[in-house]
């Protein structure tokens, strides 16, 4: 239900990169997308990372490509991108002041926040909370 309604209001989801092989990072345009998403994964114990990002910010295009990298070997975990100028009432929701913010979620609760593009301590804290 959730794929068809998401469907009805423009389409899945978009692939975060233009290069010709798909991206494992969902990227959302639009809130009404975002929160078909959000609603399907939140009852599940999959990790949702959330990246905060802008296309003006020099550290989120920095750190992008670490986190296709992160996304194509960690399957089990949810890679979302998210614009906080395309969705600034989901960005404001999260109380997000600062770009990139990484805001994991499980059961549909924050469970751990980076802000920066600091890669070495994302990945530790993915493989912190995918295990749990």
């Amino acid at each position: 239900m959730g794929s068809a309604l998401s469907n009805m209001l423009g389409g899945g989801e978009d692939a975060a990169s233009s290069e010709s092989e798909p991206s494992q990072v969902l990227t959302f345009s639009s809130s009404a997308r975002w929160q078909l998403h959000f609603n399907e994964i939140k009852e599940s114990s999959k990790l949702m990372v959330i990246d905060f990002s802008a296309s003006w910010c020099g550290p989120c295009k920095m750190i992008m490509p670490a986190i296709r990298e992160m996304a194509e070997k960690i399957t089990d975990v949810s890679f979302v991108k998210l614009d906080v100028d395309e969705v600034p009432d989901v960005a404001k929701e999260f109380n997000v002041t600062a770009m990139p913010t990484f805001v994991l979620v499980k059961r549909g609760k924050e469970v751990e926040r980076i802000i920066g593009a600091k890669k070495d301590e994302l990945e530790n804290k993915v493989s912190k909370h995918r295990a749990q």
